[in-house]
């Protein structure tokens, strides 16, 4: 299958319509050509919640991702220095 990133609306949206009556899950895995294994991750993910609340989780997800890699970043600069200083002594 084609990858392709939807946005979390569009995700939020298909959920919404696989769970219209007379509607069948795999039907809408078709349609918008995602794996079976996708929805149920996004719906696992995103049950229950609203387009705005989606955005804000993404948007704390990718801030906690860049948090850690400043974390990241500064425990090896530290561990650089202390290798440094013991060097010197």
């Amino acid at each position: 299958m084609k990858r392709t990133k939807y946005p979390i609306d569009k995700i939020i949206q298909i959920l919404a319509e696989a769970e219209l009556p007379n509607t069948s899950i795999a039907d809408v895995c078709r349609k918008y050509s995602i794996a079976r294994t996708t929805f149920d991750k996004w719906r696992q993910k995103y049950k229950g919640f609203s387009s705005s609340e989606a955005k804000r989780l993404k948007a704390v997800e990718d801030e906690n991702s860049r948090l850690k890699r400043l974390l990241a970043e500064k425990e090896l600069e530290i561990q650089v220095l202390r290798d440094i200083v013991k060097k010197n002594f």
